[in-house]
């Protein structure tokens, strides 16, 4: 392979690019994972039916679920409706839970296929919210929803709860009424405010120990109703002493995307399952990855992951909250869309340089499944800045 491509650099002048990656096979696992994985999943906006970015979005319903379809072939699960699809940043309740059923429904013949759906209180403005009573009742709402329609729930933080909630025994409250309307056990979503701004000092603590302390008295007091929680803090060391002090019945789902190899991977004692945006950028080294740690080839796991860790550190770098932008970037480059288009106007939210970096560092992870079609298909996007051969 002879490929190169002019692209932007962090210098502010374009650089020539050798491909040089080999890429990894798409296949379906050759073994049953030892550990439960998740992948968060991206929506395929519909450009050519777009209004304006106030309007109801327009999704390509056929290309959103090709997409699950593929991660799930790959043994992933599918964590729907979540921050990845642009949940509450582009993605309303009414058009997500339009998502979650067309997923269901579309994946039914898929064997073992696991779907768990985020359920929250996006249906109603943070703004308009004036008691935790409104906000148990839009929690309610959603769930009996999401529930009707066969969805395995995860709890999503709820941006009004944060807004309104004055203590923690708020919190105790909401969650204990909330988690008694759950007909199965649910994961549980500790968003982090680099991810979402408007969460922070969620469980009504502003530093991470009195957060934990409410945090797993709300798990304590409703084990029975918690299969996990998912905690995406982007900080190992918080999620390793965390997951230490839940109880046994009680997973702990990995939402660190800057870590997540060494806490999957576990300390001896502990370890975490995944539930995961970058994910759905590097299914199949993930997948491949997994299968080599139920075997108990570590080196293996380690070789296929070590190289996605920089692709996902840029990714999600700050502001966190647009790494959706770089996911979808490239499942671009790799043809599942034909456009970088989303929601919300989101594809604007990166310069240049971010999706040339998102190319090389796809390439060096063996993650460009066509590499020629790639550098096409970059090349198109980055054409107006004069990059080519």
């Amino acid at each position: 392979m002879n490929l190169s491509i002019r692209l932007p650099a962090a210098s502010g002048a374009l650089e020539t690019y050798h491909v040089q990656g080999t890429p990894l096979e798409v296949r379906a696992p050759t073994r049953e994972f030892n550990r439960i994985a998740y992948s968060a999943a991206h929506v395929v906006a519909d450009p050519l039916r777009a209004g304006e970015l106030n309007a109801e979005p327009a999704i390509d319903w056929e290309r959103t679920i090709l997409y699950r379809r593929y991660l799930l072939e790959q043994g992933l699960g599918i964590a729907e409706a979540m921050d990845t699809a642009q949940r509450g940043m582009g993605l309303p309740w009414k058009t997500a839970l339009e998502l979650i059923t067309r997923s269901i429904e579309g994946t039914r013949d898929i064997p073992g296929a696991a779907i768990a759906s985020g359920c929250g209180t996006d249906d109603i403005a943070p703004g308009s919210v004036s008691s935790c009573d409104e906000v148990i009742r839009a929690y309610g709402e959603q769930l009996e929803a999401v529930q009707r329609v066969g969805g395995r729930v995860i709890l999503m933080a709820s941006r009004a709860l944060a807004k309104v909630a004055r203590s923690p025994d708020d919190y105790r409250r909401v969650y204990r009424e909330v988690l008694a309307m759950c007909d199965q056990p649910v994961i549980l979503h500790w968003l982090g405010d680099m991810f979402d701004p408007e969460l922070a000092g969620y469980w009504g603590a502003g530093q991470f120990p009195a957060a934990a302390d409410v945090c797993l008295d709300i798990i304590a007091a409703n084990a029975s109703k918690v299969d996990g929680i998912k905690i995406s803090l982007l900080d190992d060391e918080k999620e390793i002493s965390f997951r230490r002090r839940l109880p046994a019945s009680v997973k702990m789902y990995t939402g660190d995307d800057f870590n997540y190899p060494a806490l999957i991977a576990g300390d001896g004692t502990h370890f975490s399952h995944a539930l995961l945006g970058i994910f759905d950028a590097i299914a199949p080294a993930a997948s491949q990855a997994l299968a080599a740690l139920s075997a108990g080839d570590s080196d293996t796991f380690n070789r296929l992951l070590a190289p996605t860790v920089p692709l996902s550190r840029h990714i999600f770098r700050a502001p966190t909250q647009y790494y959706k932008t770089g996911v979808v970037f490239l499942a671009y480059l790799n043809g599942f869309q034909d456009h970088v288009f989303m929601p919300g106007g989101h594809h604007g939210m990166r310069p240049p340089v971010y999706f040339a970096d998102v190319f090389r560092l796809a390439d060096q992870a063996g993650l460009l499944r066509d590499p020629a079609d790639a550098v096409a298909r970059i090349r198109k996007v980055m054409a107006p800045l004069g990059c080519g051969d």
